[in-house]
């Protein structure tokens, strides 16, 4: 079985430029995202998809390094960038990951492809209902249903954003063109915040790392944030981008 992850990573970012290439004790949160999902028992092949803006072609330097492949495509069709990284590669099962998420957890994100093959489901993620910390994001869904996504998504947020077109067309949220299942927390840590927006995101980062490590799993990290009571950024809503291309859509 061909399981492709792929990772979206780009430069330009409005609020912090450049925040993936940022590093703690002289690794950028790229790589340290890669040092940790490249763990992962159950990916065959990892791809790093960025935009083909020139300023990005920079991001093919840690891609060489890590030795996985590289893919440009559109700037702002993320769904469009996403299916022609993985088409030639015809995998069965897709897992989107992103870049901002540098301390995502491999184990988890094993367990999530897991559930997804033995539930039989064309979709499963941990995000259909918001129970773990923002910045452990696991999506996981069938190739099938990405081509399908592909030729027949049309909205604008459904294009920036890959998979909504998948989600609100499947069984969980009362659609009929896909089926989907939610892979549940231990128990509710939706107020952990773990990726990284903004320069007060990555001082949680940067902390956690140099308290910690680069090893420890999601639950670790989430613990030491909250018994240590440390600061996180409450300036920024979860999934705000799909909201604010929700809002363009509306205003449009």
């Amino acid at each position: 079985m061909k399981i492709v992850s792929v990772t979206q990573a780009r430069t330009g970012s409005s609020r912090l430029p450049n925040k993936v290439l940022m590093e703690i004790e002289g690794v950028s949160l790229l790589e340290l995202h890669f040092q940790r999902v490249m763990r992962c028992k159950c990916i065959t092949d990892f791809v790093l998809a960025t935009s083909i803006s020139p300023n990005d072609a920079v991001l093919k330097k840690i891609a060489d390094k890590k030795r996985i492949h590289f893919f440009q495509g559109s700037e702002n069709n993320v769904l469009d960038r996403f299916y022609n990284a993985v088409k030639d590669m015809k995998p069965d099962y897709v897992v989107r990951l992103t870049a901002d998420c540098p301390l995502i957890d491999s184990e988890l994100i094993d367990k999530v492809i897991q559930f997804a093959i033995e539930q039989k489901v064309d979709y499963a993620s941990n995000i259909l209902i918001e129970e773990f910390p923002d910045g452990q994001d696991v999506e996981v869904f069938k190739y099938a249903a990405l081509e399908q996504a592909m030729k027949e998504a049309k909205l604008q947020s459904e294009q920036e954003h890959v998979t909504p077109y998948i989600r609100k067309n499947s069984d969980f949220n009362g659609g009929l063109l896909f089926k989907a299942a939610h892979y549940s927390a231990p128990k509710n840590y939706h107020s952990v915040r773990m990726t990284v927006d903004e320069q007060v995101d990555f001082e949680v980062i940067k902390e956690l790392v140099q308290k910690l490590g680069v090893e420890k799993t999601w639950k670790e990290y989430a613990d030491y944030i909250l018994d240590h009571n440390i600061t996180m950024n409450s300036s920024i809503k979860r999934n705000a981008g799909y909201l604010k291309s929700l809002k363009d859509e509306q205003q449009s």
